[in-house]
């Protein structure tokens, strides 16, 4: 069984606190205490919050660091056994008191300013609001490696590495998308508890992504707060990246409709491979497709082609067809 030591946070005087910060833990201690350096120095004055740790079976010393942790200060919850990523968000959120929840990994690095964007583009969308990322840099690069979740011509999740300018940042705060990653994430607790939390049947891999999708299927408006940015030191964990596939054909053929109709990216990317390829070899023009193409990539015409969606449709039957042979053959073995 799991074991928890009920600890209310020293910044809440009364009440609940405002903020909940979930962190589950698996190994890696030199990072998580960068990390919660980063975060005490970053959460703004007078921001009523607690921070619950859930450890998910370290053995590198993280349980010995956990148990001197200030008691008015920190949650604990202390997993039998290494159960996974979405086993341990439910289980801190589940006792987490905040209006909103914030799940953070253990190997971000949290910048100065983080967090008040993400708090304003939730009061912008208001009552439909769902999750909020950020901008995310590679710790090691400082490159940008996730402004939030796209779907590609294969009609498959992937980050979006591309930002607007500082100016365009400025007037456009927000952005939607179909989704966000769970590394950086915040969310009303009270619909966190609407929609169920994490499926645990995703092995640390695309429980954010379905998550999103669920809030989309009620309305909500997922986005990224473009100027909120952060440092991640990316797959940390040992195994992280293990179970991938399988979670990835999982996501897939759940959402295999609404992905297709979320597609965007991979749609604007297909007209942008057909007009190439249309322009290049003249007898294969169809001027009605290249016109429509056109508008759709100018944001003139709002949906894309026909035939750009049954190319992401196709794209994704190659996918699944790739899936059902990787198993089989696994099966087989």
């Amino acid at each position: 069984m799991s074991s928890s030591r009920s600890l209310p946070s020293s910044s809440v005087l009364s009440g609940n606190p405002r903020i909940s910060v979930v962190i589950p833990l698996y190994n890696c201690l030199a990072l998580t205490h960068a990390m919660l350096a980063s975060l005490q120095a970053t959460l703004p004055p007078g921001l009523s919050h607690e921070i619950i740790y859930v450890d998910d079976g370290s053995t590198d010393g993280t349980r010995d660091w956990l148990a001197t942790l200030p008691a008015p200060a920190f949650q604990v919850i202390l997993n039998e056994r290494n159960l996974g990523y979405a086993v341990g968000n439910n289980r801190g959120a589940a006792v987490a008191k905040g209006e909103i929840l914030f799940l953070l990994n253990n190997d971000l690095v949290l910048l100065p300013g983080w967090i008040e964007p993400m708090l304003s583009a939730h009061e912008k969308l208001r009552g439909v609001a769902g999750l909020i990322g950020n901008v995310q840099l590679d710790a090691t690069t400082g490159t940008v490696d996730h402004a939030g979740l796209v779907l590609n011509l294969t009609g498959k999740p992937v980050h979006a590495r591309t930002i607007p300018n500082g100016f365009s940042r400025l007037l456009r705060p927000i952005r939607i998308v179909p989704a966000v990653t769970g590394a950086c994430v915040m969310v009303a607790r009270n619909l966190w508890q609407e929609l169920g939390g994490f499926d645990e049947g995703y092995i640390n891999g695309g429980e954010d992504i379905d998550l999103c999708f669920r809030a989309r299927a009620t309305g909500r408006k997922n986005a990224v707060a473009l100027r909120s940015v952060v440092r991640h030191h990316i797959s940390s964990s040992r195994g992280r990246k293990v179970r991938d596939e399988e979670n990835s054909r999982r996501l897939a053929r759940k959402w295999r409709t609404e992905f297709i109709a979320a597609a965007d990216d991979g749609t604007r990317t297909w007209c942008r491979n057909y007009l190439a390829q249309a322009f290049g070899v003249p007898r294969s023009r169809e001027y009605r497709l290249a016109i429509a193409a056109c508008a759709f990539l100018a944001h003139v015409r709002r949906h894309p082609p026909p035939e750009a969606i049954a190319g992401v449709a196709a794209g994704m039957d190659i996918e699944f067809a790739r899936w059902e042979k990787m198993f089989a053959t696994e099966n087989n073995g």
